[in-house]
């Protein structure tokens, strides 16, 4: 496809901004994943599960 023509401009460019925009949204939702998964892992490090409390006392 050439690029020559404002037609083909404009595909051209309607398809890069929709891929641009798909790999931005990714690294967004990558982002968001791995703060809740940081935060469930910081929340499980404050608060350690009950029984750890009670074997340690036996």
């Amino acid at each position: 496809m050439s690029r020559r023509t404002l037609k083909n401009i404009n595909q051209y460019n309607d398809k890069l901004h929709k891929a641009q925009a798909k790999a931005t949204k990714a690294a967004a939702e990558r982002k968001e994943k791995l703060a809740a998964i940081a935060k469930q892992y910081h929340q499980q490090q404050n608060n350690p599960p009950s029984w750890t409390d009670s074997d340690s006392s036996v």
